[in-house]
């Protein structure tokens, strides 16, 4: 299986660079899983297509504004931190950026308020850091940091709350859920009002959503590990689906991994937390979800290839042909897919 069999046209016109005024309103295209079959929605009509019993499963991280900007102590050299993960007791893995000027040693200074300390040296432009700071340091980091958004959105966001979704809770994440920023509160009341059951995981978003995929040979490529938490009651809500026969959707690739890294391990949803690096492509048997709300991938992406599982790669390349064909906005801040048994 091949990296490249994983691409597709996608004019640059079609990168969505600002979210849209209201959350809700981005199109909604509905790709039957088996037949390929393919309608054009509104997002809001994704009630049409849960029904009463069906679970919906939300990851409820919160992104952290994660770039901050700093200068090297002993040159004022300029460079970028893009936190990624919390190791605990202040240490913190994080994409550095120019990585070649940092060695073991290194002191960044960003405030009066902050400083970080290189501690050890990875691949990739990965460093490992040790915060120095006084205070809370999340209080410092909305002071100082940026959105981590990804670099292929070049405008400036206006307003912070748009890379978060309604329902954000858990701090920690280099990234937005983004199939999750279509969400309203108004919208998932009324999925509620239906007897639809709402239902959350964590998920903290690193570094796989920033990396492509650098191998020719798709099952070469190694994820990079993600921390992921299920509580008690999330984990009997989703039994009692299986057991009922009904079905659970996911909203996004990482609640996905989420549930189906449970599943893959215990055989059944339990609360649990770890760190998770499962990469789902074609020839994977899914094993805990039934449909999935998602976005528009990269061309040649894991995430690309997470949905090909699900749908088959020919019904999703001609999905994302035809998504092209009627201008569906892409990525973070774009346009919204489900892929499920449409007739069911």
């Amino acid at each position: 299986m091949k990296t490249e069999d994983f691409d597709f046209y996608l004019p640059e016109d079609l990168i969505a660079q600002t979210p849209l005024k209201q959350r809700d309103s981005s199109k909604l295209l509905v790709l039957d899983k088996k037949t390929g079959e393919i309608e054009h929605k509104h997002f809001t009509d994704i009630i049409d297509y849960l029904k009463k019993g069906d679970v919906l499963v939300l990851n409820d991280t919160k992104v952290i504004p994660a770039r901050i900007i700093g200068v090297k102590e002993e040159t004022n050299a300029v460079i970028e931190l893009l936190l990624l993960k919390d190791e605990g007791n202040n240490v913190w893995e994080c994409l550095t950026k120019p990585a070649k000027r940092v060695k073991v040693g290194t002191i960044i200074n960003f405030s009066d308020a902050l400083k970080a300390e290189c501690i050890e040296v990875k691949d990739e432009g990965i460093r490992i850091f040790k915060l120095i700071y006084e205070g809370i340091l999340y209080e410092i980091l909305d002071k100082l940091g940026e959105m981590p958004l990804p670099p292929y959105i070049h405008e400036k966001l206006k307003d912070k709350d748009r890379y978060q979704t309604v329902y954000a809770k858990n701090i920690g994440s280099a990234a937005a859920p983004t199939a999750g920023l279509h969400f309203t509160k108004e919208l998932m009341e009324k999925i509620k009002e239906k007897g639809v059951i709402i239902t959350y995981v964590t998920l903290h978003v690193g570094l796989g959503t920033f990396r492509p995929v650098n191998v020719e040979d798709v099952t070469k490529h190694k994820m990079h590990s993600e921390y992921y938490v299920m509580n008690k009651i999330t984990a009997n809500i989703l039994n009692n689906a299986k057991k009922n026969n009904n079905k659970i959707i996911s909203v996004g690739t990482t609640s996905t991994r989420t549930l189906e890294t449970i599943m893959s391990l215990y055989g059944e949803f339990k609360e649990c937390s770890g760190n998770t690096d499962i990469f789902i492509y074609p020839g994977y048997k899914f094993k805990a979800i039934d449909s999935l709300i998602t976005n528009f991938h990269l061309p040649k992406s894991t995430l690309v290839m997470l949905v090909s599982a699900l749908a088959g790669k020919e019904n999703i390349l001609n999905a994302y042909k035809v998504a092209v064909q009627n201008k569906y906005r892409f990525f973070s801040f774009g346009d919204a897919m489900y892929i499920g048994d449409i007739n069911e």
